[in-house]
């Protein structure tokens, strides 16, 4: 079988950002990168789960609510895929990031689609602070993000 492209990108070099990680037809897949590889520090379930809460819902209720398709935790808990349609550009993706996780640090209130079992898979595995902390730092990261630093370091194993 083929490796498939995101296991073909040097996770020993890969550094905190927001990356264009594939393009299918029209689905774009961005890599929201919010922790190092392999470095020991990871998402923690509790955070990470309502942090997905947060950025789905935030991201589902703009004005791209029709392009986006998906934003979703990685499984080696280092990030965050965030697919959407073509039609929404590199810079306002960005924004829209940084938008959310403006809001998610901000975040007071009921955890959207958390208040009971029938809302969500695993409802009481939530920490709001952590979530918030997550905001936080990956906000500091992608601050002054522009759509040229979206290239994976090692170009020529992605796009």
């Amino acid at each position: 079988m083929e490796r498939i492209t995101s296991f073909c990108i040097d996770h020993d070099r890969l550094k905190k950002g927001l990356y264009l990680s594939r393009i299918d037809g029209d689905v774009v897949t961005y890599d929201m990168r919010m922790c190092v590889p392999n470095q020991g520090v990871y998402l923690e379930n509790a955070g990470l789960h309502t942090f997905e809460h947060l950025l789905a819902t935030y991201v589902r209720n703009s004005v791209y609510r029709d392009q986006v398709i998906y934003a979703g935790p990685m499984g080696c808990r280092t990030g965050f895929y965030f697919l959407c349609r073509d039609r929404v550009s590199k810079q306002e993706v960005i924004a829209l990031l940084q938008a959310a996780c403006a809001f998610i640090k901000d975040y007071e209130g009921e955890i959207p689609g958390a208040s009971c079992s029938a809302e969500c898979g695993n409802y009481l595995d939530h920490d709001l602070q952590q979530a918030k902390r997550y905001a936080q730092d990956y906000l500091q990261v992608i601050q002054a993000w522009k759509p040229e630093d979206m290239i994976y370091e090692d170009s020529d194993k992605a796009l």
